[in-house]
């Protein structure tokens, strides 16, 4: 049997582009950016955090917010706890805009396909709390909505 499409093909078609960010710690008790949105508007089709490191039982909270470098900030997530996730837990974004992010334990996650639009900045990551231990790798895919946009991780 043949197979017209590989893997990352299908991916491409369905969800766009896909950047990845290394595994690393989440901001200390702050705002950080993860991704830069970087020559107009893109739509990000899915948003995904694999946590690579357990996090500690440390009280904190995560969101994502989008930064545009003109214009207001938009909390695209509420404040969700992070504390205690083990290794392969999944955090995804909600449909609803605003609302928590999805944290799943290693045995599934939810993916939406949901898309949210970025302005010209950067898409973050805002902590209460300082978790010194425990890291989260990030996944994002786009689709350009203007000519020459892209998505770099920051």
């Amino acid at each position: 049997m043949s197979t017209l499409l590989q893997g990352n093909q299908l991916r491409s078609l369905l969800l766009g582009q896909r950047v990845t960010r290394a595994a690393a710690l989440q901001p200390q008790t702050a705002q950080a950016p993860i991704f830069n949105v970087v020559g107009g508007k893109v739509m990000v089709t899915t948003l995904v955090g694999e946590v690579v490191v357990a996090t500690p039982a440390t009280t904190n909270t995560l969101k994502v917010t989008g930064n545009p470098t003109s214009g207001t900030d938009v909390d695209w997530a509420s404040a969700t706890s992070t504390a205690s996730k083990e290794v392969g837990s999944i955090i995804t974004l909600n449909p609803t805009s605003g609302s928590a992010l999805i944290v799943a334990n290693a045995g599934g996650g939810n993916a939406t396909l949901d898309p949210y639009i970025a302005q010209v900045g950067t898409i973050d990551l805002v902590t209460s709390g300082s978790a010194a231990t425990g890291t989260i790798k990030w996944v994002l895919t786009y689709v350009p909505l203007d000519d020459g946009a892209y998505v770099t991780v920051a």
